[in-house]
């Protein structure tokens, strides 16, 4: 006997939600974030080898991939401390209605946005 009624939604049937996109992003900036801090850790370690590691460091964070980099990591960062902050009211029992976890789930989002423009365009004026 053949089923037609799958036990699970399909993609083909699944409705995204705002609060589905922030929680599989969250998870997926925690991961990048690991893998930023530990190419962090190894270019620190290169500094103490010498300053022809820094000078070849600082050539790739001139480049168009490096400032591409140094822009995904800062969105990166502060997508994440933003669910965090998201997460510590959820903790606290706030926000849980379906139109208020939409709002924080939209602002978590812009919000990072926001924040990599204020922080990257900061560093290109100065």
């Amino acid at each position: 006997m053949k089923n037609d009624n799958p036990l699970s939604p399909h993609i083909q049937i699944y409705n995204w939600h705002i609060s589905s996109l922030v929680s599989i992003s969250h998870r997926i900036t925690g991961i990048i974030n690991i893998i930023i801090i530990t190419l962090i850790c190894v270019w620190v370690s290169l500094l103490v080898l010498g300053n022809s590691n820094y000078d070849l460091i600082q050539k790739f964070f001139e480049t168009y991939f490096g400032k591409f980099f140094i822009v995904g990591t800062i969105w990166s960062f502060s997508f994440q401390a933003l669910c965090e902050i998201r997460h510590i009211f959820w903790d606290l029992g706030y926000g849980f209605e379906i139109k208020t976890s939409n709002i924080t789930g939209l602002l978590v989002i812009f919000g990072s946005f926001i924040l990599t423009i204020l922080i990257f365009g900061r560093n290109i004026i100065l």
